[in-house]
């Protein structure tokens, strides 16, 4: 067990810190799944701007890679894009 103040602190914010980055990691998870399954084109193209936003936002704060972020809205585009 940590015997400082400080590190004692730094615990409770490291553990914090995972459980809000698992949140929104799941949360994205799942999100692109839900694109991916979808095999209406209109619905797609509905979810697909939110979903970008959501990306933007785990790669700006480094809860995903940025270059992963991109990979995935290129994809989930070229999903789009075939869809009938």
């Amino acid at each position: 067990m940590a015997n400082h103040k400080s590190s004692l602190k730094r615990i409770r914010q490291e553990e914090k810190r995972r459980l809000h980055n698992r949140y929104y990691g799941k949360t994205m998870r799942n999100a692109v799944r839900k694109l991916r399954a979808t095999t209406d084109k209109a619905a797609a193209v509905a979810m697909y701007p939110g979903l970008v936003k959501l990306l933007d936002k785990l790669a700006k704060t480094n809860i995903i890679h940025k270059n992963k972020a991109n990979n995935l809205k290129s994809k989930l585009a070229l999903h789009i894009n075939k869809l009938a």
